[in-house]
């Protein structure tokens, strides 16, 4: 794990709230999609087989395209994001130390910064940004 990827975390967060905010307002406007009666051709379902048209009701084709399009690529990117938010949970929570699983915390996960970690655990702001250094590759 790496210090870029940590501090994604909040912009992940942020991202997470808005791709389910986008995919509530795709369901809503899959849910008013027009429908439109259209001919098909089929055929029976008995001997002799013979072709009929039949007239069917659906969605208006290119506009659900469109839509469940977009969902499919939101929903990818909700995945994604998903999984890096559990990799960086994951990491910090098997952080043997208490101490530098807090800190890790309190700046990666709440976004505080290094001085306000260090009041608040009784450190220098040097000797957070250390511990953060030694468990981390740069």
């Amino acid at each position: 794990m790496d210090k870029k990827k940590l501090r994604q975390y909040r912009s992940l967060k942020r991202e997470q709230k808005m791709l389910e905010d986008k995919m509530e307002k795709l369901n809503e406007r899959a849910e008013r999609i027009p429908t439109v009666a259209g001919t098909v051709k089929g055929s029976m379902n008995t001997f002799p087989y013979i072709g009929t048209h039949m007239s069917v009701t659906m969605s208006e084709p290119k506009q659900a395209d469109v839509i469940y399009r977009q969902m499919m690529i939101n929903g990818k990117r909700q995945e994604r994001v998903n999984e890096l938010l559990t990799e960086i949970e994951e990491f910090i929570s098997q952080i043997p130390d208490s101490n530098t699983r807090q800190i890790f915390e309190l700046i990666y996960l709440n976004g505080n910064t290094q001085q306000e970690v260090g009041d608040q655990l009784g450190y220098t702001k040097g000797r957070i940004s250390q511990i953060i250094s030694e468990n981390l590759k740069d």
